[in-house]
């Protein structure tokens, strides 16, 4: 796939484990922004996505989406954690809490695979995002809207699952998540 770019974008592939984190970092810090035309810039003019179950192809789709997402996903805080990586690809382990406009409360796990050109711009992102509802009481993201905070605690220091099971006390915000355990 040819892609076109922008002057780079570091860290630069092949990924140390360094760079790696710190690439995923800046994924973090780029989405807790909320800015659709600030987070195209890190994406190749031709990145292709797969988000859920959409298709997002170039950098207008993507600010369109995003503009749709951040609209309707309020008050989102998004934590990152770099699960692997090899050459110019990186695997990543995602969680990031929303509220709707009712005022309930989300907690969206997921996981993304990335590949970037040799300028650093990500030219493929394949997204699977799984929303479970939470009460306002669980949540567990409360820095101010941008950037997380160097001494909050990542993912694997909260011990958040990956999809854990709703609970009797999720009931009534779950109609549409299925059974409650």
């Amino acid at each position: 796939m040819a892609t076109a770019t922008t002057p780079g974008h570091p860290p630069l592939p092949p990924f140390t484990r360094e760079g790696a984190i710190q690439k995923v970092r800046l994924a973090e810090d780029g989405w807790n922004t909320r800015d659709p035309a600030k987070v195209a810039l890190a994406y190749a003019m031709d990145s292709r996505w797969r988000n859920r179950s959409g298709f997002i192809n170039g950098r207008s789709e993507i600010i369109a989406f995003l503009s749709r997402k951040w609209a309707e996903e309020l008050d989102y805080r998004l934590l990152k954690e770099m699960w692997a990586f090899a050459g110019n690809r990186v695997a990543v382990r995602f969680a990031y809490e929303w509220h709707d406009d009712s005022g309930h409360w989300y907690r969206s796990y997921g996981n993304e695979n990335w590949e970037f050109n040799h300028d650093g711009l990500m030219v493929s992102r394949y997204a699977s995002i799984n929303d479970l509802p939470i009460l306002d009481a669980d949540r567990k993201y409360h820095w101010a809207l941008g950037r997380r905070p160097d001494n909050h605690a990542g993912l694997s220091d909260l011990g958040l699952e990956m999809n854990p099971p709703i609970t009797a006390s999720m009931a009534p915000l779950a109609p549409r998540f299925g059974t409650v355990e």
